[in-house]
């Protein structure tokens, strides 16, 4: 094993492990090191989202167009699209406003084997040039965009999408029914437990990111997918309070 192959191994996440009063979680280095421990146990189902955005990918990209992973983090599902665009002449671009993230996400795409050139940005995604595009991902980041300006990037989004182009949209959503929310909130814990994470780790990672993460409804989604552009909204795939979406931008 190389140097570099060290420097990227991911820790086990142990962040949330002491009584301290914890911090409003943040996209920093101590998370960078131990995020993809943390999202694999964390979020049921993700390590079969991944492999379905390369499949989703293949189906719709356009060749000349741009495809771009906003909130790449350390480049999952940038490395998935990257596998799944069938054209060589496609741009692939990933976006995060995290330093610690962009820093490792250079090196997992530079271990990977795939020839397909990756331009990685640390922008903000509401803010970073988008255009002619035919695959966008937003794979569990429009929850740490405010609520109030999650509308403009969507419709920002669905304006540089080209006819049959489409969003991947994961996010954890909220339920209308208060009955459905405890037992689907319960099942997600159970779902932590049964991963390793400990009951006061479960209770400090909830207090710290319950200011930070802000979940909808389905319903909500799909309206304001509608409302920013787009003519089809499915939902593809769901585990607990956990969903991913595909909307369609009509020919």
């Amino acid at each position: 094993m190389s140097n570099s192959d060290r420097t990227i191994e991911p820790l086990t996440d142990r962040l949330f492990a002491t009584e301290r009063q914890p911090e409003d979680f943040r996209f920093d280095a101590a998370v960078a090191r131990v995020f993809p421990d943390m999202i694999r146990r964390s979020v049921p189902g993700y390590t079969t989202i991944i492999p379905m955005i390369e499949v989703i990918t293949e189906q719709y990209a356009q060749a000349g167009s741009n495809c771009y992973d906003l909130g790449c983090s350390l480049g999952a599902s940038t490395l998935a699209m990257r596998h799944g665009i069938p054209f060589g002449d496609c741009s692939l671009v990933g976006i995060d406003n995290s330093t610690a993230m962009i820093e490792r996400c250079e090196h997992y795409i530079a271990l990977d084997d795939n020839p397909l050139p990756v331009t990685l940005r640390c922008e903000n995604i509401q803010q970073t040039e988008l255009s002619d595009a035919s695959v966008t991902t937003l794979n569990f980041t429009l929850q740490f965009v405010p609520p109030e300006e999650r509308g403009d990037l969507l419709r920002r989004i669905a304006k540089a999408t080209r006819p049959g182009g489409v969003l991947i949209l994961s996010e954890k959503i909220r339920f209308e029914s208060e009955g459905e929310q405890a037992t689907q909130t319960r099942l997600h814990h159970e779902f932590k437990r049964a991963n390793g994470y400990s009951d006061l780790e479960i209770s400090q990672k909830r207090s710290a990111i319950e200011q930070v993460l802000i979940p909808e409804t389905l319903n909500a989604h799909k309206q304001r997918l509608k409302d920013s552009g787009f003519d089809r909204v499915l939902v593809w795939y769901q585990c607990f309070n956990f969903v991913s979406m595909l909307a369609i931008k009509a020919d």
